[in-house]
This record gives C-alpha cells, sequence and structure tokens, in this order.
C-alpha cells in the first residue's frame, strides 16, 4: 500500500505554526515510508474564505519547504462529487431527508436547556427532579430524526436537509496512532448533516469524500478533530469505502501549559520569518514540539523524514518555548551557507544602513566569524553595527574610560605602528598587536580596551585583529585619528 497523506487547512486565516506543524508531521510521515504528500484548502465557507488567507497558506508552505507532490485540491471544486454521493446514500437507504426546520431545533435545544434548569429547583421531590433530568437529556441528546426511518414531509414543498442515518445501538471504534483504542456509543452520534436545505454539501461529507477520492491513507490531524471521526466513519460505511488510518495530534499550548495564544507566541508561520527565523530551523523546531526520536534535538529535513514515526508523537500537548527555538535558530544560522546567509540578512542590514560595495566586502569577511552572535537574523544584523558605525559619537561608558590619557597615548602609537604594517590581513595585524606589547611592556588587556573603544564605540565585537582586517586600512586609520592622532616625528 502506497502512503498518502494529506494537510487541510482552511483559508478563513494565516497558517498558524499548529498547523505548520500538523502540515510538517504529513509531510514527513509521506517522505518515511516513500508516499505521496497532497495538499487540500477546504474552502467551502464562501462567506469566510479569502483570496488573501489561501496565498498565505501557500506561501507558508512554500517557505518552510512543504511542498505537495500534486498541485493542490479545492474542495469547492468538488461540490456536485460531494452532492452525488448524498445521493448514492440516499439511494442505498443510508441517508434520508430530514424535513425538521432549524427553528424547530432550536426551540427543542431550547426546552431542554430550561427543563435542565428546572430541574436544580429546591421545591422538587427527587423523582420530580428526576423526570425533568429524563426530559432534559432526551432533549439534548444527539438528535435523531423522526424522519429517520421514513415518513411523508409536512408539506409537498417543504424543504429538507439530507442527514446520514446514525448506527442505531451499537459501537464505533477507533484505533488511533496517538490516542490508543477509544470506542464510543453509537447513540452518542446524532443523524448527521450531510446536505444543507440549500443543497450545499457540509464539512463532514466533504472531508470523507475527498480523503477517499485522492486516496489518503492516514489522516494526521490535530486532535479537536477527534471525536469528528467517529462521526464520519459511518459516512465511511455508508459508501463502502476503506476507511484510513487515523493520528490525532495534540494541539501546542504555551510555555504556562495554557491555550495557546497570540501572548505566547501564536503567530503566523510568515511572521516568523519576518521575525528573522531559518524555515530549517522551524520545522526542526516543530517536529520535536510534540514528537520524539531518543535524546536528539535537532534534525535537518533529511534526518527527520529519515526516521519519523507516528508511534513517537507525544500524547500530552507541547509547550511554545520561544527561548529554545532561538536556540534552534542559532544553530541553523551557525550551519547556513555565507552566501545564503549573507542573502537572507541583506534586507536586515538596509533597514540600518546603506548597503554599498564596501560594506558588502565587509560582510563577506566577517560573517563566518559573525554569525555565530545571533539567534534571528535581526540579531545577527545588530551584531555586525560596528562594520558601518564606530559609534563614535556615542560612547558607551566603558568605551570612555578606556580612552583617557593613557588610552590616548597608546591608540596615538598603535596608528603609527598599523601605518607602517607591511600587509594587512588577520596574521600580520596580530603580528603588529603583539609587537607593539612586546616593544612596551603592556599586555593586550591594557592595549584591546581604548584600541576597541575607537574601532567600535564600545560595541561587542570579536578580536581586533579580525576586526581590522575586515574594516580595511583606512578605516582603521580613521577611526584612531578620531580620538588619537598619530604622533609626528
Amino acid at each position: 500500500m502506497k502512503v498518502v497523506t494529506r494537510f487541510a487547512p482552511s483559508p478563513t486565516g494565516m497558517l498558524h505554526i499548529g498547523g505548520a506543524r500538523t502540515a510538517l508531521f504529513n509531510y514527513l510521515f509521506a517522505k518515511r515510508h516513500g508516499g505521496s504528500f497532497l495538499l487540500r484548502v477546504e474552502d467551502t465557507d464562501k462567506a469566510r474564505s479569502t483570496e488573501e488567507a489561501t496565498q498565505a497558506i501557500l506561501d507558508g508552505m512554500d517557505w518552510l519547504g512543504l511542498h505537495a507532490d500534486e498541485a493542490p485540491v479545492f474542495q469547492s471544486n468538488n461540490v456536485d462529487r460531494h452532492v452525488m454521493c448524498a445521493e448514492q446514500m440516499m439511494a442505498n437507504g443510508t441517508a434520508f431527508k430530514c424535513y425538521a426546520t432549524p427553528e424547530e431545533l432550536q426551540a427543542r435545544r431550547e426546552a431542554g436547556e430550561e427543563k435542565r434548569k428546572a430541574a436544580k429547583s429546591d421545591d422538587l421531590s427527587d423523582a420530580e427532579r428526576e423526570a425533568l433530568l429524563a426530559e432534559a437529556n432526551e432533549l439534548l441528546a444527539p438528535y435523531r430524526s423522526p424522519w429517520r426511518d421514513g415518513g411523508d414531509p409536512p408539506a409537498p414543498d417543504a424543504p429538507f436537509t439530507v442527514r446520514l442515518r446514525a448506527p442505531d445501538d451499537d459501537e464505533i471504534a477507533v484505533s488511533d496512532h496517538v490516542q490508543g483504542d477509544v470506542t464510543l456509543k453509537t447513540r452518542e452520534i446524532d443523524d448527521l448533516i450531510l446536505l444543507r436545505a440549500d443543497g450545499t454539501p457540509t464539512y463532514m461529507l466533504a472531508v470523507v469524500v475527498d480523503d477517499h477520492d485522492m486516496g489518503v491513507t492516514h489522516v494526521i490531524r490535530g486532535d479537536d478533530h477527534f471525536r469528528n471521526t467517529f462521526r464520519q466513519l459511518p459516512i465511511y460505511r455508508a459508501m463502502d469505502w476503506d476507511v484510513p488510518e487515523f493520528a490525532h495530534v495534540p494541539m501546542i499550548h504555551g510555555s504556562d501549559g495554557a491555550k495557546l495564544s497570540k501572548r505566547h507566541g501564536a503567530l503566523s508561520t510568515l511572521a516568523y520569518r519576518d521575525m528573522g527565523y531559518l524555515p530549517e530551523a522551524m520545522n526542526s523546531y516543530l517536529v520535536r514540539l510534540g514528537w520524539s526520536h531518543g535524546d536528539r534535538e535537532v534534525f535537518t529535513m533529511d534526518e527527520a523524514a529519515a526516521v519519523f514515526d507516528l508511534e513517537g508523537i507525544n500524547k500530552a500537548p507541547g509547550r511554545l518555548d520561544l527561548e529554545k527555538l532561538g536556540d534552534v535558530n542559532a544553530h541553523f544560522i551557525r550551519e547556513a551557507d555565507e552566501d545564503r546567509l549573507l542573502a537572507l540578512l541583506t534586507p536586515e542590514i538596509e533597514k540600518l544602513a546603506t548597503l554599498d560595495a564596501k560594506l558588502s566586502e565587509r560582510l563577506q569577511h566577517a560573517l563566518p566569524t559573525l554569525k555565530e552572535r545571533g539567534q534571528t537574523l535581526p540579531e545577527l544584523a545588530e551584531s555586525c553595527h560596528f562594520l558601518w558605525d564606530s559609534n563614535a559619537d556615542n560612547l558607551n561608558k566603558k568605551a570612555r574610560k578606556a580612552l583617557r590619557e593613557d588610552g590616548i597615548k597608546r591608540l596615538s602609537e598603535l596608528r603609527e605602528a598599523l601605518d607602517g604594517a607591511d600587509s594587512w590581513t588577520i596574521e600580520a595585524l596580530q603580528g603588529v598587536l603583539d609587537a607593539y606589547c612586546a616593544a612596551h611592556t603592556l599586555s593586550m588587556g591594557q592595549v584591546g580596551p581604548p584600541l576597541r573603544a575607537a574601532l567600535t564605540g564600545g560595541l561587542p565585537a570579536p578580536d581586533l585583529a579580525p576586526v581590522m582586517y575586515w574594516l580595511g586600512r583606512d578605516e582603521v586609520l580613521a577611526r584612531i585619528e578620531k580620538h588619537a592622532p598619530a604622533t609626528r616625528g
């Protein structure tokens, strides 16, 4: 059997990280088994579905590299097929026309609530209370239509819905790869609406028909859909279709264990891109957010696809930890190819400085070292600040202290030594610093602070020889000159 999975988002909003993780799990499971990963856009809710949200979902999937093996399926294109299946079920007696109106159903629910409320009265006998509760429970129970076994319409032109005839007294068992073996009494299932009064199919019908027609073998989705499974299985049986395997994945919670919200970081997937996270870092973090494989914390996509299994999915909700995401992102920034990283970093640099040829050259030289200094692209851009700004007009307290009289004198002497350097390589510049310290019986702890203050204004930066090499001879001498003119012989 060829494994086929699908991700089926509704385009009523952005692709959030919970949906992205569901897509990732489906993608990895399909790749692990040499199968197909499909995308279905469930756009039948025309009142809420938007082209903007659809495009955001497609863009988010593309950014994460979760490419479907076939063109996306748009559920709204399959309406005729959904209706045909409902009609087939009516023909074989597993679905029927129901003439109950929305107003009648609402009145039934309200009557049940009223009886349940009345049963709380202290003026009732135990028998009266039990009778009221029994009536309330009957009214509030999953709806079984009086037309489920046939019957004439209340009027020849009466509107109707098409409902699935729920199984009678029986049990439905689901063997879920995450939730385990769960059984539900069929009396807890209503006569499910398949076609609304206007003839349009419901989500419950459409999702089953589409999964069957797409050949889906494994339905991997959020556990908020778990109860839906028990309502959908009778549709498979009514159509005499093979039932896929199920894996219902727990939701993602905030770091405090509460339901995920914007205050926890429940943002759209593309918002994380805009905050400077790399797609490979997001995938690595999300795959470990509710799934484990030994003690390993970081995976590339290929590594995850080689070992991903449904049994490794945790039954408890994962907890979003932005600090850990930052650590994972820092790892992948360090591992990134410098040319690609520079291309990703360029928009962030351009927010801070004019990216001319000279600065581009400095960044190319510095990036292999500086990429150790940021968890996100904006942080990394900020750590490069000294490459275009000496901060000479805004020295921090430590830099001002280093540029007092002794420091200025040493800078002046250093400038002269650097000006006379035969070569401007990291090794040669380190040699100039070492020779100066030896000639004046000084340590780098005495020479380094004033030089760092002049070159970066106290901004964090790596070792001084690489910094001078990246900045270039003219820029280094000019920055020193601002604070300590060279000694003239």
